[in-house]
């Protein structure tokens, strides 16, 4: 054999070489723009994840079975669940303990998932009368009023508010 007939053709290297620095040139535009294809999903799927907020003091079932009508005092009762969200005073003293949990989806409103309220009642001695558990299917709807209360006087725009202040103003202190 010849050394010319083992040698390749100068046409098919430089075809070859070709091919090789096309795809190393373009591998790094692919690679970004599926990186950044991948980067744009992860954060899409993470803006549509619901963010959970949890608020107020909601006690376990087992701290709640700790507290028994007719024997646990007011003390104990704050021992156990600690300070109220909100207390009435008025004819027997009664301490609510309220927790909510809401879900936010992205820029939406957020959406009431679960609420609860613990009402305790004690009597006059400060010991347990009564307590009640209610859930979000226990409350009631309370339809606002859409009125607006008129107010006394005469609405002006701005440009009577403007040119209604001149010559009200005098450079003599005594208003002559």
């Amino acid at each position: 054999m010849s050394a010319h007939t083992l040698a390749p053709e100068p046409r098919s290297v430089n075809a070859s070489a070709s091919i090789r620095m096309n795809k190393l040139i373009r591998t790094p535009h692919i690679a970004f723009a599926r990186a950044l294809v991948l980067g744009a999903l992860v954060l899409g799927a993470a803006a549509c994840t619901p963010s959970v907020d949890l608020r107020g003091n909601l006690p376990t079932p087992e701290v709640l079975s700790q507290i028994q009508v007719g024997k646990t005092t007011r003390d104990e009762v704050q021992t156990l669940l600690g300070t109220p969200s909100a207390t009435a005073t008025f004819g027997d003293e009664s301490w609510q303990y309220i927790s909510s949990r809401t879900e936010t989806v992205a820029f939406f409103k957020p959406e009431l998932k679960d609420r609860k309220t613990i009402s305790i009642s004690f009597d006059r001695n400060g010991v347990v009368k009564d307590m009640v558990t209610r859930g979000m299917t226990d409350g009631i709807a309370v339809q606002t009023v859409e009125r607006e209360t008129p107010t006394a006087g005469k609405e002006m725009s701005i440009l009577e508010q403007l040119v209604g202040n001149v010559g009200k103003f005098s450079k003599d202190p005594g208003g002559k």
